[in-house]
């Protein structure tokens, strides 16, 4: 019997050995690429206007490469929104950029400059449509909006896309039947109702400008029903990457009758280019993943990212270096 518990307890302890060391050596294999010198030099990343979630993400993102690749400057260039920031990577103005995958969509199927150099990094988020009224307002669809005085973002900004392509799918002329304005978010909350009628906005939610808005007067959201949606996807192309979804009610406190609000959304990608170096985006793309949590905190909608999700870059494949990373936390 002796003999027969020792030859167990030897199993015991050499199973418990063995264990020992494949968490050992799967510790090692995960650190192994931070053991390596950082990648180093300067890269571009092009962000969104001021007030935006773009530019918060890209702000807090910075401060983690900062943190993991000391030697590595991180420059951030404001922009108009999406359509710029994917002509900036196409063209080599930015090496990395955050851009909606309508407008990745639209620019490649225009056989742009450099569309087919495009790659992706990582999805992040997803955006929602919000279509911004004040509380009194006599707007209740999108075809209310006829005649109105309508912020559609400004020309090279991915709201500008949306908002055009939702008032056609409504049956309004954005040139012709509606008075538009090219507010973003920096200026848009500020105009309502004092030279506006109502504005467009895409973002994750929430986002601060419509946050601040609806605690100090208070703004209400027109529905942008799935048969709207179902009317723009008949238009082909970029629209494929819109889906219909409701706004919950907790986005905005107040401003919802804690109710939520028919909207449609589209994913918001991390892109690069072919030739950017692949060591270099795969730190990178590590690092938006370890991030998550910390950036989490301060740009809520940046919490949904996450690494079974972020190899999705439709219609983009992914850039090689991303890939790598994506193969070596691969369950």
């Amino acid at each position: 019997m002796s003999n027969a518990l020792s030859r167990i307890g030897r199993r015991r302890v050499l199973r418990g050995a063995v264990a020992g060391f494949v968490a050992l050596g799967l510790l090692l294999w995960w650190l192994a690429p931070w053991s390596e010198e950082p990648p180093r030099g300067t890269v571009t990343l092009s962000t969104g206007t001021r007030a935006g979630v773009y530019q918060k993400y890209g702000e807090l993102l910075r401060t983690s490469l900062s943190r993991n690749m000391p030697d590595l400057e991180v420059r951030l260039l404001t922009s108009d929104g999406s359509q710029e920031n994917v002509r900036r990577v196409a063209t080599g103005e930015a090496d990395f950029a955050i851009t909606a995958a309508d407008a990745v969509e639209a620019y490649r199927l225009s056989d742009r400059h450099g569309a087919d150099r495009l790659r992706g990094v990582a999805r992040l988020y997803d955006d929602y449509v919000q279509l911004v009224v004040p509380p009194g307002s006599d707007i209740r669809s999108v075809a209310d909006l006829r005649g109105k005085r309508v912020a559609i973002g400004p020309p090279k900004s991915g709201v500008r896309l949306i908002a055009n392509q939702v008032l056609r799918a409504a049956g309004i002329d954005p040139e012709q039947d509606i008075r538009p304005s090219a507010d973003g978010i920096d200026t848009g909350p500020g105009r309502l109702g004092r030279g506006l009628d109502a504005f467009f906005w895409s973002g994750g939610l929430p986002t601060d400008g419509l946050q601040t808005l609806s605690e100090d007067s208070g703004l209400r959201f027109v529905p942008i029903t799935a048969d709207l949606v179902a009317q723009l996807h008949r238009q082909s192309g970029a629209t494929r990457h819109y889906r219909a979804t409701n706004m919950p009610e907790s986005a905005y406190t107040g401003s919802q009758h804690d109710a939520p609000v028919p909207t449609m959304a589209v994913s918001n990608l991390l892109i690069t280019r072919a030739d950017t170096d692949p060591r270099l985006t795969e730190w990178l793309t590590r690092i938006v993943l370890k991030s998550r949590d910390r950036i989490g905190k301060r740009v809520h909608s940046a919490q949904l990212v996450d690494v079974r999700t972020a190899i999705y870059t439709d219609p983009l494949r992914l850039h090689d270096g991303a890939r790598r990373y994506y193969r070596s936390v691969k369950p």
